[in-house]
């Protein structure tokens, strides 16, 4: 088709990904306190640790990001930590894009729990790596 157009994504399918964006940023959220939120706003959930002393700088946790067609959650310490991705269930692992970003258009109860407990992993990997004071 020459000259074919590209159609802006319909309205209930960015309330679709306005949906999963919440539900997987409640799972970094119980992390902030911990944390510095670097970005809050629409369509982007930023964590970072505050500057730690060893590094010089800050380090990433996690994000969650609306993009065009898909909610990213990008999950830093699967990449610091390699082994955690050998745990990951089929269905989550199926997301994986890279590294450390999931790529999700819906996601399920089972997935929240998955993540969640990934998060919890990671965030205790980072305490034992002395990434927060004590």
């Amino acid at each position: 088709m020459p000259n074919a157009r590209r159609t802006p994504a319909a309205p209930s399918k960015k309330k679709d990904l306005a949906d999963v964006f919440e539900k997987l940023r409640k799972v970094l959220v119980p992390y902030a306190k911990h944390m510095v939120v670097k970005h809050d706003g629409p369509g982007i959930y930023y964590l970072e640790t505050a500057p730690v002393k060893k590094y010089g700088t800050e380090v990433f946790f996690g994000a969650v990001q609306v993009g065009k067609t898909q909610v990213n959650f990008h999950f830093m310490p699967v990449y610091v930590f390699p082994e955690m991705v050998e745990t990951l269930s089929p269905a989550l692992k199926k997301r994986m894009r890279g590294t450390s970003k999931f790529a999700f258009t819906e996601v399920d109860a089972a997935l929240l729990r998955e993540l969640a407990a990934l998060a919890k992993k990671g965030y205790q990997g980072y305490r034992r790596g002395g990434v927060f004071a004590a």
